[in-house]
């Protein structure tokens, strides 16, 4: 996910303290990972520097001054750009698991035994993001739905594996 994007976006509905943006982005997105203040503040920054956002006012406090910044036009042109980008799709071509499976055929370990641990730990998270999706609003169920998928074809791929060790155990060890 591109913070700095993600940022200059929710600028769009109007300026915002770094306070601000970091609880709106925790609320929209940072579910199972907040944002760090410092990474708010540090990501700002650069967009200032670039041109992207500009400070709108200084407030001073019983602490340090409060920025607020605005979007620039140049940081509303750049939000549109990032958005019609598409998102490359992740290959993963390179796996650990895959690495993992044949490193144990490699060393003479069980990569049967690997494939079953990987499978109940998968088994495991899908109940975990079930019962998160029952519970969730609507934003929450789509994330696990997400989730959920991308873990059902790594099942499909664990079973696939599974039948063909014996097969991919003569050609690794040739």
């Amino acid at each position: 996910m591109s913070i700095g994007h993600t940022l200059l976006a929710l600028l769009e509905a109007g300026p915002r303290h770094g306070y601000d943006l970091k609880r709106a982005f925790d609320e929209k997105f940072g579910h199972d990972r907040p944002l760090a203040y410092g990474q708010v503040y540090s990501t700002m920054s650069r967009l200032l520097k670039n041109g992207l956002v500009e400070v709108d006012g200084i407030e001073a406090g019983g602490g340090p001054e409060r920025k607020r910044y605005a979007i620039t036009d140049a940081g509303v042109t750049d939000v549109s750009a990032w958005l019609a980008q598409p998102e490359k799709p992740e290959p993963y071509l390179q796996s650990t698991l895959y690495t993992k499976v044949v490193l144990a055929l490699l060393t003479g370990r069980s990569a049967a035994d690997l494939l079953d641990s990987q499978r109940s730990e998968h088994l495991r998270l899908m109940r975990v993001l079930t019962q998160r999706k029952r519970k969730g609003d609507l934003a929450d169920q789509l994330i696990c739905d997400h989730a959920l998928f991308h873990l059902e074809a790594d099942l499909r791929w664990l079973e696939l594996t599974a039948a063909r060790l014996d097969q991919l155990r003569r050609e690794v060890t040739r």
